[in-house]
Formats: C-alpha cells, sequence, structure tokens
C-alpha cells in the first residue's frame, strides 16, 4: 500500500519501506532519497562540480539514493548515467551568464517538480550561491513541503552592488532552508552575516581530496630546474594580476624558474601579454583548460605549488598540490588557514612582494635540502580530509533536517515578512504565494499519480545494486550459477 504525507496540499509519495523505516526510528537504517541541485556540474570543471559528485558517490556507497539536477550543457541534455547508477538530470533551461540559468522563480517549476515527484524525493541539496538554479530548487521545494539544506562554497563583500543584490537573494532563499552547510569557519561567518541566520543551524564540513587520486611522482620532476605550477580559472578572483606580477620578477632573478599553468579564463590574456613582454615563451607554458583525470599528472611535474587568490572559502586546489608532494605557496585569505597546518603552507598577503618573498624563502628551502619529501607530505594530507567523512557527517545532516517540521504556507509567508524586511519580505512573500497557485494547476493539469515513478538507479531498490548482488551471489555459488 502506498502511503502519502500531506504537506501544504501537496502528497508527496513514499514508499512503505521508508515508512517503516522512519516509524521504527532507526536513524542509521534510514536511507534518503536525495537530489542535488547546482548549475554547476560535469562536464563543466571546478570545486563545486567536483564537491557534488564526490559526495553523491559516498552516499550512494552508504545506501542512499541520489540523483541530481543540473541545466544542459552543450548537447548534454535529458538523462546521463555517471559511476555506480549516478543519475544526472541535465534540464534544458537557458544559461544566462557565467554558466548559471536565468531566474524568474517559475519556469523551473515543471522541470524540477517532475523530477522530485519521479525520483520521491526527500530531501533537496542545493549547493552554490552563484547558481540561480539552486536558489530555485529551495524556493520550490519547500512549495512542495520539501526538506532542503544549501552548501556554501564562496566569500562575498559587502559593499559592491552585485554582492549586496546577491546577499539579499541569499537572506530569501535561506531564510526557510532547514540546514546550510560551509566549508571552512571564515565561510560560516560570511554566510551566517550575508543572509542573517542563526548559527545554530549552520554546519561546517570541509571538502576533501580523494589522496588515492592525487600521489606524489618525483620522476617526472626536472630537477635542473624548479618548477612552479599553477592550476586554476584564469579570472580575476583568483589573483591572475598578482600572478601577472610575480612571473617577471622572480623570472629574472632566478634563471632556472619556470611556471606551468594550467586553467583557462578571460584573464589569460594578461598571462600571454607578460610572457611575450619579458620573451619568456621557454619558460611560462600555459596548458590551458585541463580534464580532472589530468591535474595530478602536471601537478608532480612541479616543485612548488602557488595559490594567488584574492578570496576563497575552502581552497581544493592547495590540499591537491599538497597531496602530490608540492610545497604550498598561498596567499592569506578567507578560510584558507584553516585548510593546512603551518608546517605544509606558507601563507602571504595578497600582493606582489609578500607572495615573492614567501616563494623566495620556499625556493631557498629546496635548493638547501630543507623541505619534507612528497612522500611525508602526502602522508600527512590523505589523513586530514576525506570524503568518506564528508558523507558521514552530510548523513548526519540530512538525519536532523527530516525530524523538523515543514512550514505552512502561513507560517512561510510569516517568516518571509519578518526576515527579509518589509519591501523585499512583501516581493516573495507574493512570489511565493504566486508560486503555490501554479503549483496547484500543475497538480491539477497532471497529477502527481499520472507521473511515472522513475527506476531507481542507486539506492537500497536500486536494479543496478540487486544485478551486482545477484552476480555476487552466483560466483559464490557455482553450483547455483551452473544451474541456472
Amino acid at each position: 500500500m502506498t502511503m502519502g504525507h500531506k504537506r501544504r496540499g501537496h502528497t508527496l509519495k513514499t514508499s512503505p519501506s521508508l515508512d517503516t523505516q522512519r516509524q521504527s526510528g532507526d536513524e542509521r537504517s534510514l536511507k534518503h532519497r536525495i537530489c542535488m541541485v547546482s548549475d554547476f556540474f560535469y562536464p563543466n570543471m571546478g570545486g563545486v562540480e567536483s564537491h557534488i559528485y564526490q559526495l553523491s558517490q559516498c552516499l550512494i556507497e552508504k545506501g542512499h539514493k541520489v540523483v541530481i539536477a543540473t541545466h544542459a550543457y552543450g548537447d548534454r541534455r535529458g538523462i546521463r548515467y555517471l559511476t555506480n547508477g549516478l543519475k544526472v538530470y541535465y534540464l534544458p533551461l537557458k544559461v544566462m551568464y557565467n554558466q548559471s540559468t536565468a531566474t524568474t522563480c517559475f519556469h523551473s517549476l515543471p522541470l524540477l517538480r517532475c523530477v522530485f515527484v519521479r525520483e520521491r524525493i526527500t530531501i533537496v541539496h542545493a549547493h552554490s550561491s552563484f547558481s540561480a538554479m539552486g536558489h530555485d530548487a529551495l524556493f520550490h521545494a519547500k512549495t512542495m513541503g520539501l526538506n532542503t539544506v544549501f552548501t556554501d562554497h564562496s566569500l562575498f563583500g559587502f559593499a559592491d552592488l552585485s554582492s549586496v543584490l546577491t546577499n539579499k537573494l541569499l537572506t530569501v532563499s535561506l531564510c526557510d532552508t532547514n540546514h546550510i552547510v560551509c566549508v571552512s569557519y571564515t565561510s560560516k561567518e560570511n554566510t551566517v552575516m550575508r543572509a542573517a541566520l542563526d548559527p545554530e543551524i549552520v554546519s561546517v564540513i570541509p571538502n576533501a581530496v580523494d589522496p588515492t587520486d592525487f600521489t606524489p611522482d618525483p620522476c617526472c620532476r626536472d630537477n635542473s630546474k624548479i618548477t612552479i605550477v599553477v592550476v586554476s580559472r584564469l579570472v580575476y578572483r583568483k589573483g591572475i594580476d598578482l600572478l601577472s606580477g610575480i612571473i617577471p620578477e622572480l623570472c629574472g632573478k632566478h634563471p632556472d624558474l619556470c611556471f606551468l599553468i594550467g586553467g583557462e579564463g578571460p584573464k589569460r590574456i594578461v598571462l600571454e601579454e607578460v610572457r611575450e613582454k619579458y620573451q619568456l615563451h621557454d619558460r611560462v607554458r600555459l596548458l590551458g583548460a585541463l580534464d580532472h583525470k589530468d591535474v595530478r599528472d602536471v601537478l608532480v611535474q612541479g616543485h612548488i605549488f602557488l595559490n594567488t587568490s584574492l578570496t576563497e572559502a575552502f581552497c581544493m586546489a592547495i590540499v591537491e598540490g599538497a597531496s602530490c608532494g608540492l610545497q604550498v605557496v598561498s596567499t592569506r585569505v578567507g578560510g584558507i588557514p584553516e585548510v593546512l597546518p603551518s608546517e605544509l603552507m606558507t601563507l602571504c598577503e595578497p600582493t606582489v612582494r609578500s607572495i615573492c618573498d614567501g616563494l623566495e624563502t620556499v625556493i631557498s628551502g629546496i635548493r638547501a635540502g630543507n623541505v619534507a619529501s612528497p612522500a611525508s607530505i602526502h602522508r600527512k594530507v590523505q589523513t586530514l580530509y576525506t570524503w568518506r567523512n564528508v558523507a558521514e557527517r552530510t548523513e548526519k545532516v540530512y538525519i536532523r533536517v527530516c525530524k523538523e517540521p515543514v512550514l505552512s504556507l502561513s507560517d512561510r509567508l510569516h517568516r518571509l515578512q519578518n526576515h527579509c524586511g518589509a519591501v523585499a519580505g512583501s516581493i516573495f512573500s507574493f512570489m511565493a504565494v504566486l508560486d503555490f497557485l501554479f503549483l496547484l494547476f500543475l497538480q491539477w493539469l497532471r497529477p502527481d499519480h499520472l507521473i511515472d515513478v522513475a527506476i531507481d538507479a542507486s539506492g537500497p531498490h536500486s536494479r543496478l545494486g540487486q544485478s551486482f548482488s545477484k552476480k555476487k551471489s552466483k560466483m559464490a555459488n557455482p553450483t547455483l550459477s551452473s544451474v541456472s
């Protein structure tokens, strides 16, 4: 028998097994159906994309069902399957700027509702403040009576116009979100201030790196010279203007110094101009965009990993560099000081002079042989951050979220009015009512029970898991295999 939970006029169907687990009160046996939502996912490359993929894989490993919703990337549209039955919905939503979709708060509801109902989603987990689709998903999920979690991967200012507008949008999105996850304590303070949140509903769960993907290999280095590796998006926020000032100064002092730069972006032209002006074509290599599988092969060629970011919540790149045994030099901004212990990282102020001084110190240490070996650095890093630990802590957030009641429409409107101010609160309260009415119209036009339930590709009832179990049982019992 199929049971339903009434939430704001919306019937959310759940399977008998899920209801039984809830009634038993066994939190560890409770398996969730999670939809990760963000504008940023593969084939786009970056920290958010990697975080979503790795976290999803570990949650699937723990028995949960996970699907991902993002926008279409060129010809990549529709439904795709990744490792371990991770299903990805590439929705036909128009991209507005920097891989982020345009938002009207309503055009995405029919598509996201279809995903949530088809997959019988119980928790919607949105990622990144920059993702308009993530904000839309939080808004629609609350209208549909679903529990929500948001992970913030960025730091924002408070003065410029774009930050003011983004912070106001974040305030609206998070005022009735069940729980917020930040990747560092600095990021938590920033998010709490920007969105006027209760710190009690904000947790800190750092990013991680799979140490088996980033192992050192000193044989790949050219020890006749010192190689500084930079792997980053070539944008202003990553401090590429600082890098353009560092390169000519250090190359002028050290004839055996060279730079290996991976990444793409609008600031690439700045580096090309520096290389041309100072005739450094043989010492500054621009590799362009890198596939994730190729990053390790680039890192192991270097002695020093350089990060020049102007703002960073949690820099996964420096952990990857350290895991490959490189000496790390980074700007002291955002949550970076929290990422690695002081013996594994040299911190500098975000100025050309300070970074050059830090690099000079490390270069002198390498020449004198006073630095730790790549293998010892890797051993220290591999115990610091693991995706399984991130998944375990995220699972605890889901357990907490599932215990919380979902606000009724009247309570939600009251919270929007009180939390967002008179003007913004009234505007978004009106939008919440319109969203609710639009949902009722869609339910009338195509009721939930007429939407086909998708076959689980992950989770406790996945076809993939059942077929894998059958293969294992046949291998364990060759007699049964021969009879069948």
